[in-house]
């Protein structure tokens, strides 16, 4: 039988946080409140901020409301080597929060995977399904600025939240390292105070806005020619490798962008996050032409694909 924990955030009744036992294997089920700020133009979740959902839920499972204790660490002093996520349904705004199912795929001797799933469930069982994610971590001591192994406790706790069922959509290999022959577009990110953390590293959800501000300035939507109709684009997917901490400074990073693949109604961007030779990031992410009317994928207009087809 599923173990309940009828607490939230604030330990109120109207929040529930519960342990899901599946043959064995517990789900931690995190409740994620909305807010009007997370949304974008079209009035859904914009896709960064799905990233900082799952933030709160690792936080939630490792620190809140964990399943047991011995794994407190896990919920802050880790770093992210690589999130994988995939956007699958719209999410628009309202009062009630929205279910993420969080659980652990793989535990190694200095780090671990979690999976989640962004979802609403139907009176009949069924779910609508927003988002599937996977996040590599490994422990760190961020006083001396070195990795950790797991400790016995905090493995313990991981393989309390072990499900080898199906997971999000494997990826094939690393991201790119070299763009080839592709046009690269440099983008200069400047990094505000209000993204560090304490140790002044840059939080990993603010890798994914940075991205974000170089895909769009990259496309430059807004600069259709004359006569053209708007065009809505939204992001299926998005890949990104953590290499080195992104620290504070008053200098800009450069961000360089290609594009990998255009399609008749999808492009695939990559992208570095750079100090000059070192590569402190990697990106990719899938781009989708979006009608906003119907919420079904589109053709790209031509003049879409013209401005991103040279630089392939």
């Amino acid at each position: 039988m599923p173990r309940q924990c009828c607490r939230g955030r604030d330990g109120g009744p109207d929040s529930v946080v519960a342990f899901c036992q599946h043959d064995r294997v517990t789900r931690h089920l995190y409740s994620c409140p909305l807010r009007w700020a997370d949304m974008d133009a079209l009035g859904h979740v914009n896709n960064v901020t799905y990233v900082d959902y799952l933030q709160e839920a690792r936080v939630d499972v490792f620190r809140l409301h964990a399943p047991r204790p011995g794994g407190e660490e896990l919920a802050e002093g880790v770093v992210v080597v690589r999130h994988e996520v995939d956007y699958l349904t719209p999410l628009a705004f309202r009062r009630s929060p929205v279910s993420i199912d969080v659980w652990v795929s793989e535990v190694r001797a200095a780090s671990f995977t979690l999976c989640y799933e962004v979802y609403d469930e139907q009176p009949d069982g069924e779910r609508v399904v927003y988002l599937r994610a996977r996040s590599a971590l490994a422990p760190y001591v961020f006083s001396d600025e070195r990795p950790r192994r797991i400790t016995d406790a905090e493995r313990d706790v991981l393989d309390g939240l072990r499900d080898d069922r199906p997971r999000p959509r494997e990826r094939d290999g690393r991201l790119p390292r070299d763009s080839g022959d592709a046009r690269r577009h440099r983008y200069e990110c400047q990094v505000r105070f209000s993204d560090v953390d304490l140790y002044r590293h840059v939080n990993n959800v603010k890798y994914f806005e940075y991205m974000q501000e170089a895909r769009i300035d990259l496309l430059r939507l807004d600069e259709r020619p004359e006569g053209e109709p708007e065009v809505s684009v939204v992001v299926v997917a998005v890949d990104v490798e953590y290499n080195r901490p992104v620290l504070w400074r008053p200098d800009a990073y450069p961000i360089d962008s290609w594009v990998e693949r255009v399609g008749s109604s999808s492009f695939t961007l990559a992208s570095e996050f750079s100090d000059g030779h070192e590569v402190l990031a990697r990106a990719r992410a899938v781009v989708v032409g979006f009608d906003a009317a119907s919420s079904q994928a589109r053709r790209l207009p031509d003049w879409l694909r013209e401005r991103v087809s040279p630089r392939c």
